[in-house]
């Protein structure tokens, strides 16, 4: 079973922050610089998302994380695999098998995965772009769900910038713009559809399948620049003077929920 289903409040978040980076004070210049101007993560608001659904009754499926479940949180990826009775991690790169917090990995695509078993919780980190056949997908988490469970979808706004950007260079220069801005590893990059990138699609293709919509939010994605000391502080700049006049700043993720009835 889950958690009652809320967004993470300021104090969620602080607590998230951290767990995760250490004394505010302390911790290094790019995590202490969001922290002061009030500024969290996408990455991290999701974290902290999954962190208060997770009980020790909870069986989890988590989709497309390959590797790891929150790959820059491996605490949290660790914690809340001991404390939820069953995870499950389903991808069809070989790389799941190198995940060390699931129960049991499939590697397989979603729609073909065989098993009888029905989960609580359904994650979707930064996998969502990725798929090809969404209606069929949907369709198969609907089949996965326990009553009253709940998906969460965690991927990027087509709409943003660095997305329109990555729909018009071809797929061999996608590593080595993401090596400059994120890091990574080439294995870890794979072609983008970005089928399931708007809420208009995203509404459709889940409401289709009589799921209710829990939640939709727009995650500010402060990113670009996150290992750059100066360029960041700029972001930064710019972010918060959108922010104070309420403004929507231009690069940002989904983060949309859906629950069974």
């Amino acid at each position: 079973m889950l958690g009652k289903y809320k967004r993470p409040t300021k104090e969620d978040l602080t607590k998230h922050f951290i767990e995760k980076y250490g004394d505010p004070d302390t911790t290094g210049w790019s995590p202490r610089r969001r922290y002061k101007m009030g500024y969290s993560l996408a990455g991290d608001v999701y974290e902290a998302t999954i962190d208060q659904l997770i009980g020790s009754s909870t069986r989890w499926m988590d989709v497309g994380g390959g590797r790891s479940i929150f790959p820059h949180n491996e605490l949290l990826s660790e914690r809340l695999s001991k404390k939820c009775l069953r995870l499950v991690s389903v991808d069809p790169s070989q790389n799941v098998h190198d995940n060390p917090y699931c129960h049991k990995a499939e590697c397989c695509v979603i729609e073909d995965l065989e098993t009888d078993e029905k989960f609580d919780l359904i994650t979707l980190r930064m996998v969502a772009e990725h798929i090809e056949n969404p209606d069929d997908v949907v369709e198969k988490l609907k089949s996965l769900m326990a009553d009253g469970g709940v998906v969460i979808i965690y991927t990027i706004n087509k709409k943003s910038p660095v997305p329109i950007i990555t729909r018009i260079t071809p797929f061999e220069w996608h590593y080595k713009l993401k090596k400059i801005f994120w890091g990574g590893e080439e294995k870890d990059t794979f072609p983008v559809q970005y089928k399931m990138n708007s809420k208009k699609e995203l509404d459709s293709m889940f409401l289709k399948q009589r799921l209710e919509q829990v939640d939709f939010r727009y995650l500010d994605d402060v990113s670009m620049t996150i290992a750059m000391k100066y360029l960041n502080l700029l972001e930064m700049v710019f972010w918060k003077f959108l922010s104070v006049l309420r403004l929507p700043y231009p690069e940002n993720n989904i983060l949309a929920v859906y629950k069974s009835p």
